[in-house]
């Protein structure tokens, strides 16, 4: 299991919320860069980034900063936040990111992701940001009416290989992850990444035993609560049952 130390960004610097609150931020550095090259130097190979401004407005505001995080690192660089065409897509890709993430694009408009799944294939993944079980789009805004595991089983009927699960009532709340909810979609034919209040060295271990392909550490990285060195190795060490 691949382990993604995550890097939200609000006006250039690096950001975390609770629960997906705009209003309940707390600024870790105003340079992300350096955070990327912590990240590295602790033996990351892979790296989650978001545009928190661009998951908001669809602003593109933060491209040079995460242009430069690429740039910078050897990392796997994924990236999501306001991702809603092709042109950023294609940006994106040309500037070295390994992977694009489509958030509320592919709810509302399935042909778009058919069209750029068919070009761009698995360098692209889906977010499914989810809350009380229920999709949410807009920078975690909206709340639609569309059960989220049966959003998940959509798209591997339409050809998804790697879907992003963020639990937004466990994300940056410290209170540990929704193990349940992953038990399930371990069991569906996605490459999985766990992402949403990964508090705890045994939940790690739990996820990657399930057969969950990634997971997304954050706040507890940013707090101390968990050390990144420590969780490499544990994921390391550990075997699908």
């Amino acid at each position: 299991m691949d382990i993604y130390p995550a890097i939200d960004i609000i006006n250039r610097q690096v950001v975390r919320l609770t629960r997906g609150d705009y209003d309940r931020v707390a600024v870790y550095d105003d340079r992300p860069v350096e955070t990327a090259l912590g990240f590295e130097a602790c033996g990351a190979t892979h790296l989650h980034v978001v545009d928190l401004d661009g998951a908001k407005d669809g602003t593109l505001s933060n491209f040079d900063v995460i242009r430069d995080i690429v740039a910078a690192t050897n990392l796997f660089v994924e990236v999501g936040g306001g991702i809603r065409d092709e042109a950023r897509i294609c940006r994106y890709l040309e500037a070295g990111v390994g992977r694009v993430i489509l958030g509320s694009v592919a709810l509302e408009n399935p042909a778009f992701l058919t069209d750029m799944l068919a070009k761009y294939g698995h360098r692209l993944a889906v977010g499914v940001d989810a809350r009380d079980g229920y999709v949410a789009i807009h920078g975690w805004r909206t709340l639609t009416d569309t059960p989220a595991i049966e959003f998940c089983r959509r798209l591997a009927e339409l050809g998804v290989s790697d879907v992003i699960y963020t639990d937004i009532a466990r994300d940056g709340a410290m209170q540990g992850t929704n193990l349940e909810v992953y038990r399930t979609l371990a069991s569906l034919p996605l490459r999985i990444t766990a992402s949403g209040g990964i508090t705890y060295y045994d939940e790690l271990e739990a996820l990657c035993r399930m057969g969950i392909s990634a997971a997304i550490l954050g706040k507890s990285l940013y707090t101390g609560v968990l050390d990144l060195k420590t969780a490499l190795e544990r994921v390391r060490d550990c075997h699908v049952s």
